[in-house]
């Protein structure tokens, strides 16, 4: 993962185009991205513009909560692929925590581990969660408890 990246939260679409190409041509290789800011198409484009190649740059991108729980999540994958327009994507996180709804975040986080298992995702994240909620995340019953 490249130490210096480009985030593209509350840029409009034509800005987040423009500044991903320049940031791409500047020699950035990482570009963080999220459904909910709505400009992953605007930010495939800007990759697109660039004319850097794909392999070559780290792409990350969240799961808001409305897009919790597994086949939600799965759908999800395939929107952000679709309007990034790529293949694959670096790291797909869940974008923060959701603690009432519980069910459907746990279900999310395994809609993650099923892609990357699955090789479309290179890694899963988590943002905005605090230590209380990942310990839930990580200590559910069905979860393996790292332990034991």
């Amino acid at each position: 993962m490249p130490s210096i990246g480009i985030g593209v939260l509350q840029m409009s679409p034509e800005g987040t185009v423009a500044t991903v190409d320049y940031a791409l041509r500047a020699g950035y290789r990482l570009v963080d991205a999220a459904a909910v800011w709505m400009n992953e198409r605007q930010v495939g484009e800007g990759l697109r513009a660039s004319g850097v190649s794909r392999d070559g740059v780290f792409i990350e991108t969240k799961v808001f909560p409305t897009q919790y729980g597994y086949e939600k999540t799965l759908h999800a994958f395939d929107v952000a692929t679709r309007k990034l327009g790529v293949d694959t994507i670096d790291v797909l996180m869940l974008h923060q925590s959701a603690p009432w709804m519980f069910d459907q975040t746990l279900e999310a986080y395994r809609a993650l581990e099923t892609l990357l298992d699955d090789g479309k995702i290179r890694a899963i994240g988590v943002s905005n969660l605090t230590g209380q909620h990942l310990d839930r995340l990580r200590f559910t019953p069905e979860a393996p408890d790292p332990e034991a």
